[in-house]
């Protein structure tokens, strides 16, 4: 679980309220209006901009960015070696059974097609076009939140604008009305703030939540492709391993080869 998404949000609005504001001030940066207008707008804006299907997946977007990194590279690549172990020992058509026990639709279409004699060329392209269709979907998810996050201020100013017309409209400086002046101005620019705090601590936050998911979904496959191919070329499964963790950290190769040895050169260390 990935809670810093909640944390980032939560010390914010610590910080903003309690030294920023400070809670004796916090009713002076509360309008009804201004939320209407910022929230209002931003949303109808992207109500305008984007398909129902897009809409609809955003109680998703939350919980991927909340869930954490599902990828377990290090396991991924041990499945990968007994695969090729399989393979080298039995032939690629003993893969089919494993194929029938992976619950990923990609894995397991990816294992059929080896299984099933395609060309390495084939497999390659046919597998790198699933993976740009499904990076181009991410993309779509990831320009909501940053058109939220390029909307929200622009609404701000609308809102701004509104209470400043409003303001020179009914002021009337003979009869004294110039003494509003101080609190109207205020109650003008708290729309500015709202699209603001709207814009770069909630809707940037989550697109950039968004594109790092994305990329660990990218290396994920990316792995995978590499070490479907290197089966089907019935390359040693030591080997393969070793190509594979070179995608990852020096921190992470090192975790994922101690598995193999159970952990022994930790203990020794």
């Amino acid at each position: 679980m990935d809670i810093t998404t909640i944390l980032g949000l939560l010390i914010g609005i610590v910080l903003i309220v309690f030294v920023g504001i400070k809670p004796a001030f916090l009713g002076n940066f509360w309008d009804p209006q201004s939320v209407a207008i910022v929230l209002g707008g931003t949303i109808s804006a992207l109500i305008s901009s984007y398909p129902l299907s897009m809409l609809k997946t955003v109680p998703k977007h939350f919980k991927m960015i909340i869930q954490g990194n599902k990828y377990n590279i290090g396991a991924l690549v041990d499945t990968l070696e007994e695969m090729a172990q399989l393979a080298r020992k039995n032939g690629l058509l003993a893969l089919e059974e494993k194929a029938n026990e992976i619950e990923d639709p990609f894995f397991k279409s990816a294992i059929m097609l080896i299984v099933d004699a395609t060309e390495p060329e084939e497999v390659r392209s046919l597998l790198e076009n699933e993976i740009d269709a499904m990076s181009d979907r991410h993309g779509a998810g990831i320009g909501f939140y940053e058109k939220g996050s390029a909307v929200a201020p622009a609404f701000g100013m609308i809102g701004t604008l509104v209470g400043l017309v409003n303001m020179l409209k009914a002021m009337n400086i003979e009869e004294g009305g110039a003494g509003d002046l101080g609190p109207a101005m205020a109650t003008a620019l708290i729309t500015t703030f709202y699209g603001c705090i709207l814009a770069h601590m909630l809707f940037s936050p989550i697109a950039n939540k968004l594109k790092i998911r994305n990329e660990d979904e990218l290396l994920y496959k990316q792995v995978m492709i590499e070490g479907i191919l290197a089966i089907q070329a019935g390359d040693n499964p030591k080997f393969l391993k070793e190509k594979l963790v070179t995608y990852v950290s020096q921190k992470e190769r090192g975790k994922i080869l101690n598995q193999e040895s159970g952990g022994k050169k930790e203990k020794e260390e």
